[in-house]
């Protein structure tokens, strides 16, 4: 039998947490779909459940200096239409599943299912999120390239909770994000791609790149944007091979129902090359 903890505030729900190995569920989009049974049968959940979506302590957007801090609890829906919210992660949320479903799922929620097609980790890998995870008697502030390690892999360890995502708030002089799915919304990526670049002086002064459902994990390669900047707009247009070059050698996609591995690859390059050309 699976027991269900549903506790009163963020405090009790620590406690809980550090006395039981619990499976913790805020929106359940991905939970539901993980351990699902055969129709018209309950899923089946292997752990005991620990509820946290009506936590206070954990639903509030809020601006802080040069960051957006985003709760865990709170819905993807809520994001999309905070005034807060980055314009970038607005545009991956706004063709993101469906409005049932941003009305339940969370981007916490979207982050510890660590899916290389989550729609809104290549944004939030450009944006140098960070996420703030807290046990009953430590926290932890971790980038998010080093929170996710493979597919549905975290470094959350079990008396731990994802607390709260703090995403860098900073406007850039180009951004793009790119899906490709058998449809726009409401669809697993085949591909998605984010990148935002900032011109000073007709230099390059950043540049960042990620891809998603191209490999194992988000693939965003810091090297190789720091080999860019400097250079000038008609430099960069002019090392587009070179760059798209470099970047081949780590998009390692698979075959799966949703598409191949060339196909994957494939675009993800068109869309590197598509966006350094755009860059004028």
């Amino acid at each position: 039998m699976v027991n269900s903890y549903i506790p009163k505030t963020y405090k009790e729900a620590l406690n809980l947490l550090a006395q039981n190995e619990l499976l913790i569920i805020a929106g359940g989009t991905d939970l539901m779909v993980k351990f699902k049974s055969i129709s018209g049968l309950l899923p089946k959940f292997k752990k005991d459940m620990l509820f946290i979506s009506h936590l206070a302590e954990l639903d509030f957007i809020k601006k802080e200096k040069n960051s957006i801090h985003i709760g865990a609890n709170v819905t993807l829906e809520k994001v999309l239409n905070s005034k807060h919210t980055h314009y970038l992660l607005k545009k991956a949320l706004l063709i993101m599943a469906s409005p049932a479903i941003r009305n339940m799922g969370t981007v916490g929620g979207n982050i510890v299912n660590a899916s290389p097609a989550g729609d809104t980790l290549p944004v939030l890998y450009v944006l140098n999120t960070k996420i703030v995870v807290e046990s009953l008697d430590n926290k932890r502030i971790i980038p998010i390239e080093d929170f996710i390690v493979g597919p549905s892999k975290t470094i959350l360890k079990e008396n731990e909770l994802v607390k709260e995502i703090i995403i860098e708030d900073k406007s850039f002089d180009y951004m793009v994000f790119e899906k490709i799915g058998t449809r726009q919304a409401d669809a697993i990526s085949k591909i998605s791609f984010a990148a935002v670049t900032n011109i000073k002086n007709s230099n390059i002064s950043d540049f960042r790149v990620s891809f998603g459902a191209v490999g194992p994990r988000i693939v965003r390669e810091k090297e190789l944007e720091k080999k860019v900047i400097g250079v000038t707009i008609d430099e960069l247009n002019g090392m587009c091979n070179l760059i798209c070059d470099n970047y081949s050698k780590f998009i390692t996609p698979i075959d799966d129902q949703r598409s191949s591995a060339i196909y994957r690859k494939k675009v993800a390059l068109n869309l590197l090359e598509e966006y350094i050309k755009s860059i004028k």
